[in-house]
């Protein structure tokens, strides 16, 4: 399968979810979350003075954004204005990314452990699959009503996340792999084990977002080639997705759930991709729908 553009004019697409019809997402670099409907046309939704990236609702539909280097989460109150709704500092470790709410309003937060831009120009991409590695990172919670804890630790770049009836899969960009857990109803986590485990010898698939069908298989973004790929439990790749660019970001969504849009760009160094907008978003149909 093939990925077609769907939207242009993006510099670093993340966080993307199906969300009332439309597809919403972040751009790191454009400071905005927009959605995007079938024909094409995003809307912006919520400008803030940082980096937005993880996206998510509480129950009574207020949307929920990371705020990557201020170390936030924030809030859309009524009227539409950006309010703190946690504050991740001294829980997060360097920036705080990808984001996944539960059906009680439970954010589940990754973050990138380590300046990785600065780790990979000092001692290049190999070392990040080195032992010990870089500093490991935790996966933090957010109550609905805003209290911060460590929900699991010592993760490899926590990044995208997707829960599967009670399950909660958890991206491992560096490891690279994905980690489960049961998730309860009251937002806590356990019995961490492996769900897949993807070879790092050659390097092939480092999983960044992800979305669950309703087959619980896993749609991952590959941020070191140009695809998205869909993984079974232990890590058989089922499918794949071609796209322009390496991809960073998956949703299922569109009216009969089949619709994959994949943010992509021309690389992750921020460097580079803050002053371009040479992003887009892709769009392929698939055979496998999201959950209902």
């Amino acid at each position: 399968m093939k990925a077609q553009p769907f939207v242009r004019g993006v510099n670093f697409g993340e966080g993307l979810r199906w969300h009332d019809g439309r597809f919403w997402y972040s751009d790191f670099f454009q400071h905005r979350v927009s959605s995007v409907g079938a024909d094409g046309h995003p809307r912006v939704e919520l400008e803030i003075e940082d980096r937005p990236s993880g996206l998510g609702w509480l129950p009574d539909g207020q949307l929920l954004v990371v705020a990557m280097t201020s170390q936030r989460v924030l809030r859309r109150a009524p009227g539409g204005r950006a309010v703190l709704h946690a504050d991740l500092h001294g829980t997060a470790k360097f920036h705080a990314n990808d984001m996944i709410v539960d059906a009680h309003g439970n954010a589940f937060i990754g973050c990138f452990g380590f300046d990785i831009d600065a780790f990979i120009a000092e001692h290049g991409i190999p070392a990040l699959l080195a032992e010990p590695g870089p500093p490991k990172a935790p996966i933090m919670r957010v109550t609905p009503g805003g209290r911060v804890s460590i929900a699991s630790a010592d993760h490899r770049f926590p990044n995208g996340m997707a829960i599967v009836g009670n399950t909660l899969i958890a991206a491992e960009t560096i490891m690279p792999g994905f980690t489960a857990f049961d998730l309860s109803a009251d937002g806590i986590l356990s019995n961490r084990r492996p769900w897949a485990v993807l070879p790092k010898d050659p390097l092939a698939i480092a999983p960044d977002g992800i979305c669950a069908d309703s087959e619980g298989t896993i749609w991952a973004a590959n941020a070191i080639a140009h695809e998205a790929v869909r993984i079974a439990p232990g890590g058989n790749i089922l499918d794949r997705v071609e796209t322009s660019q390496p991809a960073f970001s998956c949703a299922l969504g569109g009216a009969d759930g089949r619709q994959l849009l994949i943010a992509t760009a021309p690389g992750s160094n921020a460097g580079d991709v803050s002053k371009v907008a040479h992003g887009m978003l892709e769009i392929a149909q698939v055979s496998v729908p999201a959950p209902i």
